[in-house]
């Protein structure tokens, strides 16, 4: 059951931007999921600490939990928080693409008590280049983040969109104007002795490869969705 009231805030007024901002920190709070601008496409965000939230996100999108969430951080400090101890590819790869539309795969720390599906010790993560939404993870604390979409429908590239899809699923939708990105991000396995390439995206493989040369792809698997 959604929440009982759902609004939107368009976040290129500074008041309303404000109040939205507000308004997603409860709703996160309370376990309810919010809608967010990035960089790339649009998010559906929960707490990631919080499995209600996280299960909220699973059902509303009609997606299994064998496709983990990946989770968005406002800083390197969040990102060692919930990776650990990161190698030196993944540091240089962050360092370079962050704030940006790469997402990393990396070991999580041991012993957090999140649960973003199957995730086998693993989590994607990724810092958005996107004011509006590293101004909420500063309050809130690393979010559980998928596009906003149904599974199988496209990434909403605008809250009309997004609203067109989940409608009452979702407490507080942040407008943030049409996209900009419009794709979502590149995914790297970094938990490997080799930086692997999972998806294509944001980033080119061969901008990743200016800076890790001895990043290895592999086509052959499909990952699941992240903003």
């Amino acid at each position: 059951m959604g929440p009982a009231h759902v609004t939107t805030y368009d976040c290129s007024d500074p008041i309303q931007r404000e109040r939205g901002i507000g308004a997603a920190i409860g709703a996160i709070r309370r376990g309810e999921l919010v809608v967010l601008p990035t960089d790339t496409v649009y998010g559906l965000a929960a707490d990631a600490f919080s499995t209600v939230g996280i299960d909220a996100l699973l059902a509303t999108k009609g997606r299994g939990r064998d496709m983990p969430v990946p989770v968005l951080v406002s800083s390197t400090a969040m990102l060692e928080a919930v990776a650990g101890e990161l190698g030196a590819s993944a540091r240089a790869l962050a360092d370079v693409f962050w704030p940006g539309g790469l997402t990393l795969i990396t070991r999580h720390t041991p012993g957090l008590a999140w649960d973003l599906g199957d995730t086998r010790g693993t989590v994607g993560v990724r810092m958005p280049d996107h004011d509006v939404v590293l101004d909420l993870i500063a309050e809130t604390g690393p979010l559980g983040v998928s596009s906003a979409n149904r599974t199988g429908a496209p990434a909403a590239s605008s809250v009309a969109e997004a609203e067109g899809m989940l409608g009452g699923d979702v407490a507080v939708y942040l407008d943030g104007g049409e996209s900009t990105g419009g794709v979502p991000s590149t995914i790297v396995d970094v938990t490997g002795p080799r930086p692997r390439l999972l998806r294509a995206g944001a980033i080119t493989i061969e901008r990743i490869r200016e800076v890790v040369p001895d990043t290895d792809t592999d086509d052959g698997e499909s990952v699941s969705s992240s903003p």
